[in-house]
């Protein structure tokens, strides 16, 4: 196997290896969380109180969604908002989600990852120097070559919890 950044074909240089970046990372999502049963996707530490596999997941989908529409300079709609968030509920955390299948999680994620590699298809890498806003208040600002970049890096940063919550379930099981 070959690893390698290059986008597909049709998208320019740097906006392609962006997206086989989050590509990249969205394998190895469903590679660490393949075989998980339901009980272990919606495990939430030794003492109950971390997030889940199906509420980081959920979180990763909503965070990309945002990405997504700012890069396509539009809001994001009232439909998504209902079906992937909040970002956060009432209490600062991330949502309760529980019985939700990690078939559907991941199925639900595939789709938002073809949404990004359409709106990356439509990206020259001129494009990437545009200056979008994001935060819970939209009160930060960066690049949009930021925004790709960073859904990489959010999800590898919650993939580690991901592989946290699976050695602890594992030796909860022994």
């Amino acid at each position: 196997m070959l690893f390698d950044l290059k986008g597909d074909a049709n998208m320019s240089p740097i906006v392609g290896m962006l997206y086989s970046a989050v590509k990249e990372n969205d394998q190895r999502l469903q590679f660490i969380t393949a075989g998980m049963s339901q009980a272990e996707v919606d495990y939430k530490g030794p003492n109950n109180n971390f997030n889940s596999t199906a509420q980081l997941i959920k979180h990763l989908m909503y965070v990309d969604l945002n990405w997504i529409f700012r890069i396509k300079g539009e809001s994001l709609p009232q439909s998504f908002k209902e079906q992937y968030g909040p970002m956060i509920d009432e209490n600062n955390r991330l949502p309760m989600v529980k019985g939700m299948s990690l078939n559907t999680l991941m199925s639900q994620y595939v789709s938002i990852l073809e949404m990004l590699k359409e709106a990356c298809t439509n990206l020259t890498d001129a494009d990437l120097d545009k200056v979008v806003t994001f935060g819970h208040e939209n009160e930060k600002q960066a690049t949009i070559r930021w925004g790709i970049w960073h859904m990489a890096d959010h999800s590898r940063y919650h993939q580690a919890h991901i592989n946290q919550l699976r050695k602890w379930y594992r030796e909860n099981l022994d």
